[in-house]
């Protein structure tokens, strides 16, 4: 099951830092198969309140996630994020392919 690299970014400060993080993540993720499935972009806000930009990366599963986190490679650039801006990051679970809503609740 797909494992989500999920970051909810405010308070960029797009400089030097910043860009140099985005040159340097994807080699990042290669060796464990990460994709980038949203990274930013425009959001239609359709309810409450929403700032900042949406970033999300897929993994095949929550092992392969940990693994990119923790690598020396990604910690090596991470400061280049933290130090520039604020946000909130998680993993995530998704669910399978014929998931209903109601599969959530207790039996």
């Amino acid at each position: 099951m797909s494992t989500y690299a999920i970051a909810k970014l405010r308070h960029i400060v797009m400089g030097e830092a910043i860009v140099e993080y985005l040159h340097r993540i994807d080699a990042t993720l290669a060796p464990f198969g990460g994709k980038f499935r949203v990274h930013g972009g425009e959001a239609e806000v359709l309810e409450g309140d929403w700032s900042g930009d949406l970033i999300m990366i897929e993994f095949a599963d929550r092992r392969a996630a940990r693994d990119w986190y923790e690598s020396p490679a990604y910690q090596a650039i991470l400061p280049l994020r933290t130090e520039h801006s604020e946000g909130d990051v998680i993993f995530i679970d998704g669910v399978a392919e014929n998931h209903r809503a109601h599969e959530i609740l207790p039996a």
